[in-house]
């Protein structure tokens, strides 16, 4: 199988904001050496979420993984994700997708905080 990464995020109508989301997914493709890792949005940015998973598609993915990139379960994630998950596997039935939870509770975000509390 060959897998794809989406990091997912809300989006906004500051494309700044947008574009810095863009940025960490190609970080974490470099970083972890990951070939396919796509960038989506919620709303107020692009790709969607569908437009992401046709691009991952389109490069022989059969297996999708999505991450968060929220801090904590909130309406969003825990209403629209699943919504959107749930059309995206209906659409694709041959497409493994799954999601990760926010990134609440992970111990690197501690540490962040602790390094801008300390900045």
């Amino acid at each position: 199988m060959t897998s794809g990464i989406i990091v997912f995020a809300h989006g906004s109508r500051i494309e700044p904001a947008n574009q810095a989301v863009r940025a960490v997914a190609a970080d974490l493709a470099r970083a972890g050496n990951f070939a396919h890792v796509e960038a989506a949005f919620l709303e107020l940015g692009q790709p969607a979420l569908d437009g992401a998973v046709t691009a991952l598609l389109s490069k022989g993915v059969t297996r999708i993984l999505v991450i968060p990139y929220f801090l904590t379960l909130g309406m969003h994630l825990e209403r629209d994700l699943p919504r959107l998950i749930d059309a995206i596997a209906q659409a694709h039935p041959g497409l493994a997708i799954s999601v990760t939870p926010p990134l609440d509770g992970h111990p690197a975000l501690l540490q962040a905080l602790l390094d801008r509390a300390n900045q």
